[in-house]
């Protein structure tokens, strides 16, 4: 007795189910087209929390205009609101703050540092910076302390070389530990992990932020923008 072919060959077309020496002759289109791919559809994938690459970018927070073009997970939008609002109370108390404090490795300087500083600038954030905010002969940590004080909130731009500091106790340590105990601070993770810095400062680990490994610096730079930025007529209590 002839065996179907269908299991190895399918019987898609009437041309394919001719073929078949078990199936020649019968009409196998309307069984074909009941069997369509429109039966079938691609599984959706959705992530859970803010460390997938793959996380939906589907949100926006109250402080992010309609117009804008920046999408959030759902994730982000949960651990910046708590930033934002220091932001809000901090601008409203000391409106002539700087918006953001960059904590980096000295390694990073004219690297990633720089890279991001230059980012947040051209999307108008005001930004303390050590390469343009420490003039020549001024006491380095009298500089930072005075940066740290008027700005409104911490970034602090995770690298492998500030990894590698941070055991240290450095100047980048210190630094840290002044936003941590301020507690208004946003990591910025890049070419590393979460992982590995929960294993140098499992403190600062635990704070959520944004990775450039999801997105790129400029998309960060852009929700950094909108985090910090007020609008002279916005009501900071609505």
């Amino acid at each position: 007795m002839a065996r179907c072919t269908a299991p190895i060959h399918g019987h898609r077309t009437a041309s394919g189910a001719d073929a078949c020496p078990a199936c020649s002759g019968r009409n196998y289109r309307s069984s074909y087209n009941s069997y369509s791919y429109n039966s079938y559809s691609t599984p959706s994938y959705s992530s859970v929390g803010g460390g997938s690459s793959r996380a939906s970018r589907s949100s926006k927070p109250r402080w992010s205009r309609a117009s804008s073009p920046v999408f959030y997970t759902a994730a982000e939008v949960l651990a910046l609101t708590p930033i934002r609002k220091t932001v809000e109370e901090r601008a409203e108390a000391k409106p002539d703050l700087r918006d953001v404090f960059l904590c980096h490795a000295w390694d990073d300087r004219q690297g990633a540092a720089k890279e991001l500083h230059d980012l947040l600038v051209q999307n108008g954030v005001s930004v303390w910076f050590s390469e343009k905010d420490v003039g020549l002969g001024v006491p380095l940590m009298r500089a930072i302390d005075k940066g740290l004080a008027n700005s409104r909130i911490g970034l602090v731009l995770v690298t492998p070389a500030l990894l590698s500091r941070l055991p240290k106790e450095g100047i980048a340590d210190k630094e840290l530990s002044a936003l941590l105990a301020r507690d208004q601070l946003v990591p910025i993770i890049h070419n590393t992990t979460y992982e590995a810095l929960r294993e140098v400062s499992p403190l600062l680990g635990s704070r959520s932020g944004l990775s450039t490994s999801e997105e790129q610096m400029k998309d960060v730079a852009a929700k950094l923008a909108e985090l910090v930025m007020i609008e002279p007529t916005a009501k900071l209590n609505d």
